[in-house]
Protein backbone atom coordinates (compact mmCIF):
# COMPACT_ATOMS: atom_id res chain seq x y z
CA UNK A 1 0.00 0.00 0.00
CA UNK A 2 1.27 3.29 -0.99
CA UNK A 3 1.60 6.34 1.50
CA UNK A 4 0.78 9.87 0.06
CA UNK A 5 2.02 13.31 0.96
CA UNK A 6 1.02 16.74 -0.42
CA UNK A 7 3.27 20.22 -0.12
CA UNK A 8 0.59 21.93 -0.07
CA UNK A 9 3.64 25.23 -0.03
CA UNK A 10 3.75 24.34 -3.92
CA UNK A 11 -0.06 23.73 -4.78
CA UNK A 12 -1.17 26.04 -7.09
CA UNK A 13 -4.95 25.38 -6.54
CA UNK A 14 -5.53 23.70 -10.22
CA UNK A 15 -7.70 21.31 -8.48
CA UNK A 16 -6.36 18.23 -10.75
CA UNK A 17 -5.85 16.40 -7.79
CA UNK A 18 -9.79 16.81 -6.82
CA UNK A 19 -11.13 16.00 -10.46
CA UNK A 20 -8.56 12.74 -10.83
CA UNK A 21 -8.93 11.70 -7.17
CA UNK A 22 -11.44 12.61 -5.03
CA UNK A 23 -11.80 10.16 -2.49
CA UNK A 24 -8.08 10.79 -1.53
CA UNK A 25 -7.89 14.76 -2.29
CA UNK A 26 -10.33 17.69 -1.64
CA UNK A 27 -9.36 21.83 -1.61
CA UNK A 28 -9.73 24.49 1.19
CA UNK A 29 -11.07 27.40 1.19
CA UNK A 30 -8.39 28.78 -0.27
CA UNK A 31 -7.99 26.22 -3.49
CA UNK A 32 -5.30 24.49 -1.84
CA UNK A 33 -5.05 20.93 -1.59
CA UNK A 34 -6.36 18.91 1.59
CA UNK A 35 -4.99 15.26 2.16
CA UNK A 36 -8.43 13.10 2.53
CA UNK A 37 -6.66 9.77 2.68
CA UNK A 38 -3.02 9.21 2.80
CA UNK A 39 -2.90 5.42 2.36
CA UNK A 40 -5.25 4.91 -0.63
CA UNK A 41 -5.75 1.40 -1.76
CA UNK A 42 -7.19 -0.16 -4.91
CA UNK A 43 -9.00 1.97 -7.63
CA UNK A 44 -8.20 5.22 -4.86
CA UNK A 45 -4.58 4.21 -5.01
CA UNK A 46 -4.25 4.08 -8.85
CA UNK A 47 -6.11 7.58 -8.94
CA UNK A 48 -3.37 9.35 -6.67
CA UNK A 49 -1.16 8.07 -8.41
CA UNK A 50 -2.64 9.57 -11.62
CA UNK A 51 -3.08 12.83 -9.89
CA UNK A 52 0.59 12.77 -9.25
CA UNK A 53 1.26 12.17 -12.79
CA UNK A 54 -1.15 15.58 -13.78
CA UNK A 55 -0.32 17.84 -10.92
CA UNK A 56 1.07 20.90 -12.61
CA UNK A 57 3.21 22.10 -9.20
CA UNK A 58 3.97 18.31 -8.43
CA UNK A 59 2.78 18.84 -5.06
CA UNK A 60 2.35 15.30 -4.87
CA UNK A 61 4.41 12.28 -3.60
CA UNK A 62 3.49 9.22 -3.81
CA UNK A 63 5.66 6.57 -1.10
CA UNK A 64 6.09 3.05 -2.28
Amino acid sequence: MARISVDTGKCIGSAQCVLAAPDVFDQDDDGFVTLLDDSPSGEAETSARTARGICPAQAITVHD
